[in-house]
């Protein structure tokens, strides 16, 4: 299934969505119509049980370029309510999302790629955060986030001069997964993709969501906290299943239930 737009196109193939910025002759800056479009994939992606992860990426050999600063100029804000900039940065999905960076990620373009679960660039990819370069302020999670991922130092680096560090260093930081050869993000996400859509689909958001819940819960509270997110995957059919595929050695099929 494709379904497209003037500033971006979502295709599913099979469990795996792909959702593709579509403004190459703009270093696909992010518009209005491209965040809705987005925002849409995010929110199908979520209730659709045949889906079961999704990559973001950028046509054209690179990612994205942040806001369209000409549309800006003209009031545009790229951003949808509820979702933030992009249609994800202040509500990312549920179910995973790997982003698939070539080129340049710079300012909400970075900003994406923090909202990302799991990130594959290419080795001349780019990232930054040069609001500050034009009296701005990375506030699409920027500021927020990327203190939470890298040392502060580096975090206030990259916020304060607003210069971009490259797939290499971002790798060092902890930033991304894998740095691949340049034309091939694409295909190393799809490849983690269905090493995920392998997996069963309940303990996969699970995992996610107490992955990310858990990083402001107390120590002392953190197995009860964990409980009522875990115990429902334990008895599900999908464990029940897991088992069963395991002592009959063959693969599993997942319900989702």
């Amino acid at each position: 299934m494709t379904v497209r737009a003037d500033d971006a196109r979502v295709d599913i193939d099979g469990d795996v969505m792909i959702i593709t910025i579509n403004r190459p002759a703009q270093r696909n800056a992010m518009t209005q119509a491209a965040a809705r479009v987005i925002a849409r994939a995010l929110n199908e992606l979520d209730t659709n049980a045949q889906v079961a992860v999704a990559i973001l990426t950028g046509a054209g050999g690179t990612f994205c370029a942040g806001m369209d600063l000409k549309r800006f100029a003209a009031g545009e804000l790229p951003r949808v309510e509820g979702r933030g900039f992009g249609g994800l940065t202040e509500a990312p999905p549920a179910k995973p999302l790997i982003a698939a960076v070539e080129g340049w990620a710079l300012g909400g373009g970075f900003e994406l790629v923090l909202a990302a679960d799991l990130v594959v660039a290419g080795r001349s990819a780019k990232f930054g955060l040069p609001e500050v370069k034009r009296g701005l302020l990375a506030r699409g999670g920027g500021a927020v986030r990327l203190p939470r991922r890298v040392p502060r130092a580096i975090a206030l680096q990259l916020l304060m001069t607003g210069d971009p560090i490259d797939a290499t260093e971002a790798r060092n930081f902890g930033l991304i997964n894998h740095v691949v050869d340049d034309g091939t993000a694409l295909a190393g996400a799809r490849a983690m993709a269905a090493s995920i859509a392998a997996n069963a689909p309940l303990a996969v958001k699970a995992a996610k969501r107490i992955a990310l819940e858990s990083q402001d819960w107390p120590t002392t509270e953190m197995f009860q906290r964990q409980r009522p997110i875990a115990d429902p995957v334990f008895a599900s059919r999908d464990a029940a299943e897991g088992a069963a595929a395991f002592a009959e050695k063959r693969a599993p099929v997942w319900t989702g239930r």
